[in-house]
């Protein structure tokens, strides 16, 4: 019999209280599954949908905090793995946490740590205790990474929302592994809820896996919303699998999570993915995409990237994007970017600005056309902006008609 592998805690010993997050639906609309709500946070109050720029070491590269809250930025992801082992849980401690170490007032959000066990494969070893790593931080030592070490430091930086460790396994696996992944994840949380020492400040959030199988991840989202958390993630995407896949995947999850609990896409960050997953019930994301693209020297717009580093941009004079009001269109043109653009480091900080305003202006467009009952038509006038052809990807087309939103 399939799901063999599952076990549960006992949950009675569960008694989270709800004081660490509030989440109120402002409005859904009337055809997709979109809505826009207010998370009230310790820190911050968050409008959603968000984008959640990704400051892996308590830094956005390329932008300061008071950057940050001039383009309204409202959260912040931070990363267990490298926070914990560089500058270290103590100094964490220390410092009374990330907000004050980085002098950041606003909301914080940190992911577990489980990501590395992908993104550092080669490094790691996955057994029920946890992952024991080979750090890059400490000469090839070894470090032990268990369910309740991730939340103890996860505790220590102090973000208003933290990640369970979960057994993270490249998306295209199949087979025994990904079931057994899925239902270590569920005995994982287990062990997170029990040693979270912090429920009143922080919520946990459980992460649904079970990879591109239907069932396994129908039955891990089950499984999680017998426990008492404030809110879900969605993991286990973007690893590789195709977009058809990728949507099928979001849109049978957000279809079992529960509707008045907040909805975490995990990895996603291309402005696509970030109208469509919205389209299906998502409420947060977060992504490198924004920073890293600009350290390549690439500037966002709706319908993909402006190379910088291209030599048609030597003499426009235009400013990036001209309905965007970032610092960096306000000020500076593409001339002017091309000529130090992946030579002079203030080109990164430059097209940083401006591809975080982006994705954020992004997020406000579609709150907005939310609560105004013209969700539909904003994401026709996205998708005619990104393909003025109209030559729409099949899956967009798809995902969206599940919907009911025909761009036809």
């Amino acid at each position: 019999m399939r799901f063999s592998f599952c076990s549960c805690y006992n949950m009675s010993s569960w008694n989270m209280k709800n004081t660490a997050l509030s989440f109120k639906i402002l409005a859904k609309c009337n055809k997709s599954k979109a809505r826009t709500s207010l998370m009230v946070l310790p820190h911050y109050n968050v409008d959603t949908p968000v984008f959640m720029p990704v400051g892996t070491q308590g830094t956005l590269k390329g932008l300061l905090p008071d950057q940050l809250e001039a383009l309204e930025c409202q959260i912040l992801l931070g990363n267990t793995y490298h926070l914990g082992t560089r500058p270290g849980q103590e100094l964490m401690r220390k410092a009374g946490g990330l907000h004050n170490f980085m002098n950041w007032k606003r909301a914080l959000l940190t992911d577990s740590g489980g990501f590395q066990m992908v993104s550092l494969l080669t490094l790691a070893e996955v057994t029920e205790q946890g992952v024991k790593f080979q750090s890059p931080y400490q000469n090839g030592a070894e470090v032990m990474l268990t369910p309740e070490h991730s939340v103890e430091i996860q505790n220590s930086i102090g973000a208003d929302i933290i990640m369970q460790l979960d057994d993270v396994v490249k998306t295209t696996t199949v087979g025994p592994r990904m079931e057994e992944a899925m239902c270590r994840t569920t005995r994982w949380l287990d062990r997170c809820i029990e040693a979270h020492a912090r429920p009143d400040s922080q919520s946990i959030f459980p992460i649904v896996q079970g990879g591109l199988d239907p069932e396994l991840r129908a039955l891990c989202a089950q499984q999680l919303m017998q426990r008492n958390v404030n809110g879900f993630a969605i993991g286990g995407l973007s690893g590789g699998e195709s977009k058809n896949e990728f949507w099928k995947m979001v849109h049978l999850s957000t279809d079992i999570l529960p509707e008045d609990k907040p909805r975490y896409l995990m990895g996603v960050g291309f402005a696509e993915d970030l109208v469509v997953c919205c389209a299906l019930g998502v409420d947060m994301f977060d992504c490198v995409f924004p920073t890293r693209t600009a350290r390549f020297g690439c500037a966002l717009v709706i319908g993909g990237q402006l190379n910088m580093k291209q030599k048609t941009y030597a003499t426009d004079f235009r400013p990036l994007d001209g309905e965007c009001g970032c610092s960096t269109c306000q000020r500076y043109t593409r001339a002017y970017i091309h000529s130090i653009v992946t030579v002079e480091t203030v080109a990164c900080h430059l097209l940083s600005v401006h591809n975080v305003a982006f994705q954020l202006r992004l997020m406000r467009s579609i709150r907005e056309s939310i609560k105004e009952q013209k969700f539909p038509e904003f994401v026709r006038t996205f998708m005619e902006s990104a393909y003025p052809k109209k030559n729409y990807p099949q899956w967009i087309v798809d995902a969206l008609a599940a919907v009911n939103i025909q761009l036809s």
